[in-house]
């Protein structure tokens, strides 16, 4: 399809014509992520791998995007051959440094309020790859009983071949839009091992799963498209905006949180359509009988989870899920000293590192600590539960949690959403910063309300 084309098929629907560049090349990664199930050996999977990944970002995002995604790779390979014992540490400052550059650069949250688009999207996923893979690499010279659970199971005890690598960063176009998987992982799926070696069990079929995908695609594309005209974000600096009473202020916020949410409920179905047909989302068999395959490998979104949510610690498993889990086992879990519970500090600390990864913009800074005030409330509230256990209240504070995470989230996400920090204050101070306010009240009140712990939690430290 020739540039007149896309420049006439563009205004038809709404976007710009890069945007609609980059979305006929990240729904094209679902054939192409098809095809990789017939290449007929592991280093052919490599190449193609590596290849149609670099070709799709080429006619995605111009020449100039393979050369911001070889920079941080190469530098990241390289640590990991030239200085094992230190490479985490390394690629980490460098692959987030020149992120953070890119992001500086590009200025890429204009861009995407605006309607364009950049590479910096893409790099922010192979960051994480990088990253994940490298330290993998370094855990591989400790002692098993020193390490973590997801740190046994994802360690490299040898070097990738530079091939596996790039097509580990490149592979089914997932750098697009997700999701985050692991090196070993990759290189089983490949070299069909682990799970993937044939067995009595047949081989699982992909393509129901895929129809789901593509269907909760659609539906999702089709809300986004109806409900976006209606919940504008130019509307929280409008002097009609703030003329409404408090209520309505506050209605409009969740709607226009609920708004933004289906677009991205569109993305991650597409990218996780691509990463089941090529086989690489098969996560293992249930045990039911007949068995049937699980794909929860590529899963990066439940929207009834998130939609639903009965509390605010909830969202990190049910939304942007692959990235939650990196941030976990590269983040949270490495700052909790042996022996030692995690605290807010490391909440913070997590939430700090990510919005750092989606860019400099206040709005962004913002979304992530208040995010982790709503995270610690909630857990009061859970605890408040804990201890009520049985009683008629344990519902009542069932039914508050659910209605603080509706509350919280949907203000929270203002920022994420507008950006600046003109914007996202005038959207706060027009509900009176409730959303910061009742986080703060319940951690304090956490601090003078000492409840007794439930009998259940006593009789388990007892046994």
């Amino acid at each position: 399809m020739g540039l007149p084309e896309l420049e006439s098929m563009a205004p038809a629907i709404g976007v710009s014509v890069p945007v609609l560049r980059f979305l006929l090349c990240f729904v094209a990664t679902i054939p192409v992520s098809f095809l990789h199930r017939f290449v007929p050996s592991a280093t052919g999977r490599h190449l193609y791998a590596a290849v149609t990944g670099a070709v799709l970002s080429y006619l995605s995002f111009g020449f100039s995007s393979n050369l911001h995604f070889f920079g941080p790779m190469l530098l990241g390979y390289a640590s990991m051959v030239l200085c094992r014992r230190y490479c985490g540490i390394i690629t980490y400052i460098a692959a987030f440094g020149y992120l953070i550059g890119c992001h500086v650069y590009y200025m890429s949250g204009d861009a995407w309020k605006e309607g364009g688009i950049d590479a910096t999207g893409a790099l922010m996923v192979i960051t994480l790859k990088i990253i994940s893979s490298v330290i993998n690499y370094q855990d591989g010279l400790l002692k098993e009983e020193d390490l973590r659970e997801a740190q046994k199971k994802n360690r490299l005890l040898e070097l990738p071949s530079l091939l596996e690598y790039v097509g580990f960063c490149l592979c089914c176009g997932s750098h697009f839009a997700g999701p985050v998987y692991e090196m070993k992982d990759y290189l089983e799926w490949t070299e069909r091992k682990g799970i993937w070696k044939p067995s009595e069990k047949g081989k699982p079929s992909p393509f129901g799963s895929t129809l789901r995908a593509l269907l909760q695609a659609a539906i999702c594309m089709g809300l986004y498209l109806y409900l976006v005209p209606h919940f504008p974000l130019t509307r929280f600096t409008d002097p009609v905006y703030h003329k409404w009473g408090f209520f309505k202020r506050l209605g409009y916020q969740y709607m226009a949180g609920f708004t933004a949410r289906w677009k991205y409920y569109f993305i991650w179905s597409i990218s996780e359509a691509a990463i089941i047909i090529s086989g690489l989302g098969f996560s293992g068999w249930t045990n039911s009988s007949p068995p049937k395959p699980r794909w929860d490998r590529a899963k990066n979104v439940d929207v009834l989870g998130v939609e639903l949510a009965k509390s605010s610690v909830q969202l990190p498993l049910v939304w942007n899920i692959q990235v939650s889990t990196w941030l976990r086992h590269y983040v949270y879990e490495r700052l909790v000293q042996k022996g030692r519970k995690p605290g807010f500090f490391q909440l913070l600390a997590t939430q700090t590192v990510s919005a750092v990864w989606h860019g400099l913009y206040p709005g962004y800074i913002i979304f992530f600590v208040q995010s982790a005030l709503m995270i610690a409330g909630s857990r009061v509230i859970y605890r408040w539960q804990q201890a009520a256990k049985g009683t008629m209240f344990e519902k009542i504070l069932v039914a508050m949690n659910f209605a603080y995470t509706l509350l919280v989230l949907n203000y929270s996400a203002v920022g994420f959403m507008v950006l600046s920090l003109h914007e996202t204050l005038t959207a706060y101070g027009s509900v009176y910063y409730v959303g910061t306010v009742i986080p703060i009240v319940l951690i304090l009140l956490s601090k003078v309300i000492k409840l007794p712990r439930p009998a259940t939690s006593k009789a388990r430290k007892v046994e």
